[in-house]
């Protein structure tokens, strides 16, 4: 992610000579704070890919029919059936509800809440850290910025603002990497994050759907004849 960003800003500086500053200068210019945004640019894509990937996995697993199938059976009070069909499949509110049915003699409700919550702990896995680097990121820009313009202000304040010019240069040079660097990692990161996010609603609400076609189905059996005690 940090390759792409520093060449498309090489045009902006150039080099004594005037050729343009390759990837390595550009990094070298932005100084130290360069290292610790570099490192939130490989962690940032590392996570987004790891989810990406994920909710490719998970979307193709996904067999709303399978849970249907599983409901119509708890409608038909036939718990075992609606169990094995779970089983063989490896859609994740399946998952959920074989285990709640299969766990419904001591508590159905805890059962489904416990296997949703893992569930959804699999989904939100890695957000946190996606969430640092979408903070922190131009946050470590800033703090180029300001570190790059106390370079500066130091040069000016020597007086000889000739000899003073390639540190002056440097400074400025640091303050618009660094910044420019932060801004574009939180950009690039947010997209995919505000994309995730949606499809963890999704997931929630899929879960909170089966719970209460669920809840509804079990008490609709065991009330209507001939399956009332």
């Amino acid at each position: 992610m940090t390759t792409p960003i520093l060449n498309t800003f090489a045009f902006l500086l150039t080099n004594p000579d005037g050729s343009s500053m390759s990837f390595m200068e550009l990094f070298h210019a932005g100084k130290e704070i360069m290292w610790p945004i570099l490192l939130l640019s490989f962690l940032g894509t590392t996570v987004v890919i790891e989810r990406i990937l994920f909710i490719v996995r998970e979307n193709g697993t996904r067999e709303p029919e399978v849970v249907e199938k599983m409901l119509e059976c708890v409608e038909r009070r036939d718990l075992q059936a609606a169990v094995e069909i779970g089983k063989k499949s490896k859609d994740f509110v399946a998952r959920i509800l074989v285990y709640a049915l299969t766990n419904k003699e001591f508590s159905m409700t805890n059962a489904f809440i416990r296997a949703s919550s893992h569930e959804m702990n699999r989904f939100g896995q890695g957000m946190a850290t996606l969430d640092t680097c979408i903070t922190a990121a131009p946050m470590l820009g800033l703090l180029g910025t300001v570190t790059g313009m106390m370079r500066t202000f130091g040069a000016l304040g020597g007086g000889d603002i000739g000899a003073a010019a390639s540190t002056i240069t440097g400074g400025v040079a640091e303050a618009l990497i660094a910044t420019a660097c932060g801004l574009l990692i939180a950009i690039a990161c947010l997209l995919p994050y505000n994309y995730l996010n949606t499809r963890i609603e999704e997931a929630k609400h899929e879960v909170a759907d089966a719970s209460n076609a669920l809840e509804i189905l079990v008490k609709k059996s065991e009330t209507i004849p001939p399956f009332a005690r």
